[in-house]
């Protein structure tokens, strides 16, 4: 019998018909990620073609030129080298660790290829798998560009071979529920377990769904309904009764900020990752916190500062120097080896011991295959943001758990597909988005961010109005009065402009009115000076625009982000810019509705949208926003502004 990777058997006798359909879903699945992976290749190579050293250090594509700071030898015994920057400092780049990258010398002496292991401002340091530091470091003039990196791309085609060929297993049931060659058992279970905090009922349902033995469940949170509340309380109740939980969300701070509510509930909490991508808060929770914070990590630092010390003694000696002085460069260098293997050893059992003491591990899909030892299984796997997750990388943490549970909205943003012929084949829709209305599921109903005003229109275009506002939240406005304003740009000409460098759209006459309007509210005094504002768009190029246009004066100076960046953030006054002014009502990718909900449920006491009704009201989503603006006295025209 074969075995696949988390020791899942993938070769029992099953239904023909059904091994059939798991391979065609599988290969148009792969279909679908491949022309993604292909499209992000393509244009990063297309990129590197077509620009010199000079082009790639201005797109924050490459260093140059460097000095090295510091050599030797770490994790594994292989060499690293710390290099600097030394034009350009402080200039934004796109670096991060674990990219590829390629040190090479401009005066054509050699190449060797690395990884990235950490990078602190304009410093970054390079691990080469060799034996020995690259010879190219003895060159004059060193670049370091980066390349593609098909790392994690590598291993959901790796997941997805495990899953399609899993046979009678916890996989495969949970992989046919998935793609709907079963159907789920309806779950049997009743309000009966005692809570440690408060949750109303509808969280409360959530919780039991997750706590009962469905093999596959899904939380559906809109935004404000407490979601992160829910997972946390089911997490909780998971560890208590002896279930090892895994948390994965697809991005570095999603994982982040339930790896905190978490560490806030009183839970052992281990955060599988590079340091680096995540919150500095979290450094004592991550697996090299807690190694460092272990008494026995002593240990491992003095090996290896002692076979440093060895290896220097060792390059003391020239290259012409006679047997007894080679037998003692030996020696040296054996010494050092075997230092560096004893550190290595003890280093793994050290970070085994983490992954037994975990109550909790959370990391990105990715991080669980490349952070994380092959031997580590659990009973959950809960997916927070499980909307936003592709559907290749969700099922690399799908290999080592027993149960699934999605958590997330697909009425907020999709995950970002870049490939036309991706997105035709379907790579956009998520697990969840597939399975919502098929498949066990929770609805978290009560909202605690935004009253009536704010959420009544996503609340009945989204969620067939199934949502109320929490009591508290119900009746709360806004201190002027108005909780929600569309103001209308029809008529003043304030057309967008198209930037071709940034491949994105501005509207500076719109941009200055933001500022202008929130002048106006501060100066209104209700406010007070401690409130929370953000200025978001769903153009990057509009929110530069803003951002240059910033009044440094203000009592208060708010977030300047982008709709995308935005989600999961909460602020009590948000203000939305959706820049589209044209004579052909031609609206872009504001046609995701999607991406406007998450921009319309963020404000807890005002939300404030300006658009040109001349062009958004052609869409029928607009036209109705802007109707239902004018049916509750939230329409306000710019015009009305313009005398300030």
């Amino acid at each position: 019998m074969q075995v696949g990777r988390a020791g899942l058997p993938l070769s029992r006798d099953v239904c023909p018909v059904s091994k059939e359909l798991v391979k065609e879903y599988f290969e148009h699945l792969r279909k679908a990620f491949q022309a993604e992976a292909d499209a992000e290749r393509q244009s990063f190579e297309a990129l590197l073609s077509k620009s010199g050293i000079h082009e790639l250090v201005e797109k924050g594509l490459a260093w140059y030129p460097l000095q090295i700071i510091e050599t030797g030898y770490g994790y594994g015994d292989y060499p690293y080298v710390v290099f600097e920057r030394t034009k350009h400092k402080s200039a934004p780049h796109s670096w991060n660790p674990g990219r590829p990258a390629r040190l090479y010398s401009t005066a054509d002496e050699g190449e060797a290829f690395g990884i990235v292991d950490w990078v602190r401002g304009d410093q970054l340091k390079v691990v080469f798998f060799l034996n020995e530091h690259p010879d190219v470091l003895d060159s004059p003039r060193l670049a370091i560009q980066q390349q593609f990196d098909n790392q994690s791309i590598k291993t959901a085609f790796e997941a997805m071979e495990v899953a399609e060929g899993a046979r009678n297993c916890a996989l495969s049931e949970m992989r046919d529920l998935l793609i709907g060659l079963s159907s789920p058992e309806k779950p049997s279970f009743q309000l009966s377990h005692d809570f440690s905090f408060p949750l109303n009922d509808s969280q409360k349902l959530a919780v039991e769904l997750i706590l009962s033995n469905t093999a596959v469940s899904l939380v559906h949170g809109p935004p404000g309904t407490g979601k992160t509340t829910t997972l946390v309380a089911a997490a909780r109740a998971m560890v208590e009764r002896g279930d090892r939980v895994l948390v994965c969300a697809p991005s570095n701070a999603a994982v982040d900020h339930i790896s905190k509510a978490l560490l806030d509930a009183g839970l052992w909490v281990l955060r599988v990752g590079n340091p680096l991508r995540m919150s500095e808060s979290l450094e004592a929770i991550s697996t090299e916190g807690r190694l460092k914070a272990s008494p026995e990590f002593a240990v491992v630092k003095e090996c290896r500062k002692r076979a440093t010390e060895y290896r220097r003694m060792a390059q003391q000696y020239k290259r012409s120097f006679g047997p007894q002085e080679r037998a003692q460069r030996k020696a040296l260098h054996d010494e050092a080896r075997a230092l560096m293997k004893d550190a290595l050893k003890l280093e793994k059992q050290l970070y085994a011991e983490l992954f037994d003491k975990a109550e909790v591990v959370c990391a990105t899909p990715v991080a669980v295959a490349q952070s994380m030892p092959d031997n580590q299984r659990f009973d959950v796997l809960l997916i927070d943001e499980a909307a936003q997750a592709l559907e290749p990388l969700t099922w690399i943490p799908l290999l080592r758990a027993d149960r699934l549970v999605l958590a997330g909205d697909p009425f907020q943003l999709p995950p970002t597909v870049k490939s036309e012929s991706a997105q035709k084949l379907g790579l956009s829709l998520t697990l969840m988005e597939k399975n919502l209305e098929r498949l066990p599921s929770a609805l978290l109903m009560v909202q605690y961010r935004m009253n009536e005003a704010i959420m009544s229109f996503s609340n009945a275009w989204f969620y067939g109005g199934a949502l109320r506002a929490d009591d508290m939240v119900e009746k709360a406005h806004a201190g002027d009065g108005f909780s929600l304003e569309f103001i209308d740009t029809a008529g003043l000409a304030w057309e967008e402009q198209w930037n071709e460098l940034a491949g994105s759209y501005s509207n500076e006459e719109e941009a200055r009115f933001l500022w202008k309007r929130l002048a106006l509210m501060l100066g209104e005094g209700w406010l007070g000076n401690r409130a929370s504002i953000a200025l978001i768009s769903p153009y990057r190029q509009q929110v530069n625009c803003i951002e240059a246009l910033r009044i440094s004066d203000l009592v208060i100076q708010p977030q300047v982000q982008t709709i995308d960046a935005f989600q999961g953030q909460e602020r009590d006054v948000i203000m939305v810019s959706l820049v589209r002014c044209n004579d052909k009502g031609e609206i872009g990718f504001l046609k995701d509705y999607r991406r406007m909900n998450v921009a319309m449920t963020r404000a807890r006491r005002k939300l404030v949208i300006v658009g040109d009704s001349a062009t958004l009201g052609n869409d029928r989503f607009y036209s109705a926003l802007i109707d239902h603006c004018q049916q509750i006295g939230a329409y306000r025209s710019a015009w009305e502004f313009m005398e300030y």
